[in-house]
C-alpha cells in the first residue's frame, strides 16, 4: 500500500530531525539527504496530481459548468 502524502511529510519531518541534531556521521547524513530528497518529490508528484484534480465549478447563464484549477 501507498504511503499518504501526510505520512511522507511525517517521515521527511523526521529525517530533517536527525539531520538537525547533527549525530550522525557523514555517509549516514549524506544517505538521510537522498532519502528526504526522494520523498520529497513523492510529496510534491502527490501535490501535483491532486492539483490537477481540483476543479472550480461555475454557474453561468443556468448551467454549471466546470473549469481546470491554473495557479
Amino acid at each position: 500500500m501507498e504511503s499518504t502524502f501526510e505520512e511522507k511529510m511525517n517521515e521527511l519531518e523526521k529525517i530533517v530531525t536527525e539531520l538537525e541534531k547533527g549525530e550522525l556521521n557523514l555517509d549516514e547524513s549524506v544517505s538521510k539527504f537522498e532519502e528526504g530528497i526522494k520523498i520529497s518529490k513523492q510529496c510534491n508528484e502527490i501535490l501535483e496530481k491532486a492539483e490537477k484534480k481540483i476543479s472550480i465549478l461555475l454557474n453561468k447563464d443556468g448551467e454549471v459548468t466546470e473549469e481546470g484549477f491554473e495557479t
